[in-house]
């Protein structure tokens, strides 16, 4: 495969994802998809709301610029998705970032609540983390042509 820059640059990605073995499955697929990405990782809602507020041990922009895209799961420990992306789309310099969200989760109420937030897509994890990982690239170079 190709890869291919996006406006020139490289996509910085901000994966929150509490379930380490989901980490490692999104991580390498980004790493085979199309598009020239660097992926950062946050383990938890606390940890992704200091990662875009520069808060912590995140307080240099170098450690954690502001990202292109945001793959966010809804159940993390500390803060939850729907408080993480509640606080993306309430902050001005943060709120055009487009966020995915990747869950387990299937309730109708998750769904609207988040696109009533702002998300630009839900994936249901299930369907994302048994596919085959060719299936799995060309979802991500899908979303990727949001950022």
């Amino acid at each position: 495969m190709t890869e291919q820059k996006t406006n020139g640059k490289i996509l910085k990605i901000l994966v929150v994802e509490d379930l380490f073995e989901h980490m490692l499955i999104i991580k390498n697929a980004l790493k085979k998809s199309n598009i020239e990405n660097q992926v950062f990782a946050a383990m938890d809602g606390k940890e992704a709301i200091d990662f875009l507020f520069n808060q912590g041990k995140y307080e240099s922009i170098e450690k954690a610029p502001k990202p292109d895209i945001i793959l966010l799961d809804l159940k993390l420990p500390k803060f939850n998705g729907l408080e993480v992306l509640e606080k993306i789309k309430d902050d001005s310099k943060l709120r055009e970032i487009p966020v995915v969200i990747l869950t387990s989760s299937k309730k109708d109420e998750d769904i609207v609540k988040t696109h009533e937030l702002g998300a630009k897509s839900y994936i249901q994890k299930s369907i994302f983390i048994e596919s085959d990982t060719n299936k799995i690239e060309k979802l991500f170079d899908a979303i990727f042509s949001m950022a």
